[in-house]
């Protein structure tokens, strides 16, 4: 029996950096069917909601487990909280508890990026970014699109929000002139944001625009128009969970303007099955799946033995 190492925060971002998180989750989709996995639970429990989220493989088996406090600006902790339990693949004894909420913030942008890092990185032209939101997802998704990129070429990235950070230099408000005029110019447009209905018009996206939708991961809840969906190449992590909780893609079917056949699996894409034009704006639409942590869970706890 393996005695249970616990891997902290600050360990979890040490061990693995975000470029290789993009990898590790390449990798994995190199071989293993996200069809296959278990499907999440979002349990109501008193004072608000747990999510447990199981995976397995051959290879590994993980859970993450996190509270999901109500939305409340005097909360005295995080809103999100838990950890990830990885068991020994061969005993199915616990071998590794890892903070939850940093996994959870290198994982995301690293789902977002597995699919399109090669778009990103074959042009050496600066690249203007827009990213919708200033919260944390925000943020991470900035450093892990640098990693991306990393000296193979330069971005200028634009947050635009409600209101303006105290860190933030580079920032449009939203719905102003200035934030229109970067989204229109923006060859990567990352939407991480809080909202419920769509933050962009589809007029304001080029036709090789690169799009991300992580914000909603509800499905009566949206980033994105119906008639942007429409005309872009549809990335999803699975065709049967973007149905059921992605809201920018069950709206959008609802409404007539995509059907099941017009989305892409990741996995396809990454496997040089589906290849992604240049001539339509590539949208990649995530939500979240628990295999995604059980393979940075694994890379994790192989880099540190």
């Amino acid at each position: 029996m393996h005695d249970l190492t616990y891997v902290d925060a600050d360990t979890v971002r040490k061990t693995l950096s975000p470029d290789a998180a993009v990898e590790a989750i390449r990798e994995t989709l190199r071989g293993f069917d996200p069809a296959d996995d278990i499907p999440r639970q979002l349990l109501p429990i008193p004072g608000g909601e747990l999510l447990v989220m199981p995976s397995a493989t051959e290879q590994a088996t993980g859970i993450k487990v996190l509270t999901v406090g109500p939305d409340d600006p005097g909360r005295t902790v995080p809103r999100i909280q838990g950890q990830y339990l990885l068991f020994d693949p061969e005993t199915l004894s616990p071998r590794m508890m890892l903070d939850g909420i940093a996994l959870t913030s290198l994982r995301t942008p690293a789902v977002s990026f597995a699919p399109v890092a090669p778009l990103l990185t074959a042009s050496a032209e600066p690249l203007n970014v827009v990213i919708v939101g200033t919260g944390a997802q925000g943020v991470a998704h900035e450093a892990t699109l640098r990693a991306v990129l990393g000296d193979v070429r330069e971005a200028t990235v634009t947050y635009v929000s409600r209101t303006q950070p105290e860190w933030c230099e580079n920032w449009a408000q939203t719905g102003s002139a200035e934030a229109r005029d970067a989204l229109a110019a923006s060859g990567l447009i990352v939407c991480a944001s809080t909202a419920k209905t769509p933050v962009l018009d589809n007029e304001w996206v080029k036709p090789d625009a690169v799009v991300i939708a992580l914000g909603s991961h509800d499905p009566a809840e949206r980033e994105l128009p119906s008639d942007l969906m429409r005309r872009s190449q549809i990335v999803v992590e699975e065709v049967d969970t973007a149905y059921r909780s992605g809201g920018d893609i069950v709206m959008a079917a609802e409404e007539g303007a995509i059907t099941r056949d017009d989305l892409i699996p990741m996995r396809a894409v990454i496997r040089s099955e589906r290849e992604l034009r240049r001539d339509a704006p590539v949208v990649v639409k995530t939500t979240g799946m628990s295999w995604e942590d059980l393979a940075l869970a694994t890379a994790i706890a192989t880099l540190l033995g």
